[in-house]
């Protein structure tokens, strides 16, 4: 089956540094194959005949061993992956309400998670929040869409707070996986 496998903190801000080489070959020393990486921020796709039950677990564990520090990973098989594509909750017009606000810096992100965000949280992110970000739930994941920098957004920070283990992609990012999981 195929995946996209999505560590959280690697390589940001000159911390937590795994060359992407590096990276795939712990992901063949394991017995996963057909692997390939994408920038420098942690994202594998792969294939594997291991069971989906054992898989995160092997792989956190084999990355704390190799690199010798914990990075969370986020699992998603191809299916999943087209299906958080195909449910992307924004309209046309809304991306590109927020892209027209500033075009030099990127919009749509996903924050994946590891279980479903309960609505209550959504609620209680969203509350007494006053400006243009928006955010929806998915299956296990939230998109967002901001019309300033992830960096300024007052919302995306309440997120990242209340998700403290979530991985965040941009759109671009998102897409490029899913091209990579649809032809390995």
């Amino acid at each position: 089956m195929k995946y996209a496998a999505l560590f959280r903190g690697i390589n940001v801000g000159g911390k937590n540094i795994v060359k992407m080489a590096a990276l795939e070959q712990l992901f063949f020393d394991l017995g996963i194959y057909t692997v390939k990486t994408y920038i420098q921020s942690g994202n594998v796709v792969f294939e594997t005949s291991l069971s989906e039950t054992v898989l995160p677990e092997k792989i956190k564990a084999g990355f704390e061993d190799r690199f010798g520090f914990k990075s969370n990973v986020i699992m998603r098989n191809a299916e999943e992956w087209k299906y958080l594509i195909e449910q992307l909750p924004f309209t046309n017009e809304e991306v590109k309400e927020a892209e027209a606000a500033d075009p030099q810096v990127e919009h749509l992100y996903v924050y994946f998670l590891n279980d479903f965000p309960e609505q209550t949280t959504i609620d209680t992110i969203q509350k007494d929040y006053i400006g243009t970000d928006k955010i929806r739930a998915g299956q296990k994941e939230i998109y967002f869409l901001c019309s300033q920098s992830v960096r300024n957004s007052k919302l995306a920070i309440r997120i990242s707070k209340e998700f403290e283990s979530a991985t965040v992609r941009n759109w671009k990012t998102v897409s490029k996986l899913y091209d990579m999981l649809t032809n390995i």
